[in-house]
């Protein structure tokens, strides 16, 4: 698929941080559908999984060879013989967009050595009081750190597994207008993810008319990555489609 005219400036290389320190929140189902959608564009793309269970990794394993290439890198691992860390977590010189698939606990410096190369911080939550009281907590923490280190990185967060006119959804939406930070995109509960990750591609490359009420859901989370702009109401449940490329 070529390239559209919006995304020409695609060719500066982003890495784009999927971070929460709270597990099970789909860290990896953002990550591998980031990665899949870029992929699509013809964008040139790497995965990295730094998550020892390697879900990352497994997705890429089952991704059909006819569709678009992703570069993976299980940086989970520790390297062996002569192998150097450095060559081991190397990546393509034509790559414009790294996705960072992160394990749900990393010790600070590790959390920083991540920031200082991160281009953009997308940190998802899930619409549960559990939840969201760990990741409100989180990005207090992830604010200050990105402070003192003197960052000033765009730092979004994705709802995921929203389930709409749900008294958890609701509360999670006002728990989340104090921050600092912005509600930048909001996807839906779907067993179409289950189908997209067994089938190891994007959600936004299944063709089946089921998966298109996803499409604009996720061009708005790319278009925030891409340009830093929100629109003034997220449609969290439409049927809507817009393609990424035409952002």
């Amino acid at each position: 698929m070529p390239k559209s005219d919006h995304w020409s400036g695609f060719r500066v290389m982003k890495r784009l941080l999927i971070l929460n320190s709270k597990g099970g929140c789909g860290k990896t189902t953002i990550a591998t559908n980031l990665a899949g959608l870029y992929a699509a564009s013809g964008t040139s793309t790497t995965l990295f999984d730094y998550d020892p269970q390697g879900s990352s990794q497994r997705w890429l394993d089952l991704r059909p060879d006819h569709f678009p290439n992703i570069h993976g890198v299980f940086a989970a691992t520790t390297t062996q013989g002569a192998v150097t860390r450095s060559y081991a977590l190397r990546v393509p010189s034509d790559t414009e967009r790294i996705i960072v698939d992160t394990p749900a606990s990393m010790k600070r410096l590790e959390m920083m050595e991540m920031l200082r190369k991160a281009s953009a911080v997308v940190v998802p939550v899930l619409p549960s009081g559990i939840d969201c009281h760990v990741t409100l907590d989180f990005l207090k923490q992830l604010s200050d750190l990105c402070r003192q280190m003197g960052l000033n990185l765009p730092i979004g967060i994705v709802a995921n597994r929203v389930r709409i006119n749900t008294r958890s959804f609701k509360k999670l939406k006002e728990s989340l207008e104090d921050l600092d930070v912005p509600l930048v995109a909001i996807l839906r509960e779907s067993q179409n993810y289950v189908y997209a990750a067994e089938a190891g591609c994007a959600i936004t490359e299944m063709k089946e008319p089921v998966f298109k009420k996803d499409n604009l859901q996720w061009s708005i989370l790319i278009n925030w990555l891409e340009t830093g702009r929100i629109p003034s109401t997220i449609p969290p449940n439409t049927t809507e489609i817009l393609h990424p490329l035409t952002i």
